[in-house]
C-alpha cells in the first residue's frame, strides 16, 4: 500500500474513532451547560449502552432498530435516575463535592455492569456486514460509515432540539442563567434531569455503535471517557460544535500518530494534546465566553 493510501486509511479510521469521541464529548458538554461540572460517569454510559444492546440483540433476539432505541432509552433513564437520586440532593453543595459524586456514580455503574454482565468481553456482529468499502484508497468497514453517519445525524438533531424546541430553548436558558430561567417560570430541576438523560443517551449511542467493532468490557468506559473529555476540552468545553470538531481532530491525530510513529503511543496522544491545549488555549479551538456555549 502506498504512502498516500496509508494516510487515507489513517485519516478515515481516525474520523470513525473521532466520531465516538465526539459523542462522548457531547455528553460532557450537555452536563457542563446545565450544572457547570465534569461528569466522570460519562464514559460508563457508553459501556452501559453497549451492554444493554448486547442483551437486547443477543439474549432477547430483538431486531436491530428496536434494540438500539431501547438501549439508548434505558441508558437515558439511568442518567435521569443519577441526577434525581445522587446529584439533586447535593445540589447546594460545593462543585467539587458534585464532581466527586459523579466519580462515585461511575464506580457504582461499573460495579453494577460487572455484577450483571460479568468480566468477560462482549461483542456483536456488524450492523450491515463486514465487506470493506473503498474510499479514496482506504478500505473502510461499513460499521465505520454507520458511526460517522449517526454521529452527524445526532449532532444535527441536537442542534435542532436546542434551537427549535420548547425544551431545548429552556435548557439553553438554564445554561445562560439558571436564576433568570427560574424567574421566567422554567423548571430548572426538570431541565437538569433532562440534561443527564440526554448525556446518558449520547454515551449509549456511542456504546451501541462501537460494540460491533471491539470487545466491550465492564471498565471500557474509563479510558474512552477520558478521551471524550480531552475532545471536549480540545474543541471548547461546553461548546456543542466544538465537541464534534474536537472529537474528530483527536481521532485523526491519534490514528496518524499510531500509524506513522507507533501504536504504543496511541493512548498517550490524547492526553498529551489535552495538556497542550490546557496550557496554550484553555478555552479550546471554538471556546467562547460564558453564555455562548450551547
Amino acid at each position: 500500500m502506498s504512502m498516500e493510501n496509508n494516510l487515507s486509511q489513517y485519516f478515515f479510521s481516525g474520523i470513525a474513532t473521532g466520531a465516538i469521541y465526539a459523542l462522548i464529548a457531547l455528553g460532557f458538554c450537555i452536563i457542563e451547560n446545565s450544572m457547570k461540572i465534569v461528569n466522570f460517569a460519562q464514559g460508563d454510559f457508553l459501556t452501559l449502552g453497549g451492554m444493554f444492546m448486547f442483551t437486547l440483540l443477543h439474549a432477547l433476539s430483538l431486531p436491530l432498530i428496536p434494540a438500539v432505541l431501547l438501549a439508548v432509552a434505558a441508558t437515558a433513564l439511568v442518567g435521569a435516575a443519577m441526577e434525581r437520586f445522587s446529584m439533586r440532593p447535593a445540589r447546594s453543595k460545593d462543585t467539587v463535592i458534585l464532581v466527586f459524586i459523579t466519580i462515585g456514580a461511575s464506580i457504582f455503574i461499573r460495579g453494577a455492569i460487572k455484577l450483571l454482565w460479568g468480566k468477560s468481553p462482549k461483542s456483536l456482529p456488524y450492523f450491515s456486514g463486514d465487506t470493506p468499502v473503498d474510499i479514496l484508497g482506504a478500505r473502510i468497514l461499513p460499521q465505520s460509515l454507520w458511526i460517522v453517519g449517526i454521529t452527524l445525524l445526532v449532532f444535527l438533531l441536537l442542534n435542532y432540539f436546542y434551537r427549535h424546541t420548547r425544551y431545548g430553548k429552556a435548557m439553553r436558558a438554564v445554561a445562560y442563567d439558571r436564576r433568570a430561567a427560574a424567574l421566567l417560570g422554567i423548571n430548572v430541576e426538570k431541565m437538569v434531569m433532562l440534561s443527564f438523560a440526554l448525556a446518558g443517551a449520547m454515551g449509549a449511542i456511542a456504546g451501541v455503535l462501537i460494540i460491533p467493532i471491539t470487545t466491550m468490557t465492564f471498565d471500557m468506559g474509563v479510558v474512552l471517557g477520558l478521551k471524550g473529555f480531552a475532545a471536549a476540552v480540545l474543541g471548547g468545553y461546553g461548546n456543542v460544535m466544538g465537541a464534534v470538531v474536537g472529537g474528530l481532530l483527536l481521532g485523526v491525530m491519534e490514528s496518524l500518530g499510531a500509524g506513522l510513529i507507533s501504536s504504543t503511543f496511541k493512548d498517550v496522544i490524547a492526553f498529551v494534546i489535552l495538556l497542550l491545549v490546557l496550557f496554550a488555549r484553555p478555552r479550546g479551538i471554538l471556546g467562547r465566553g460564558e453564555g455562548e456555549r450551547v
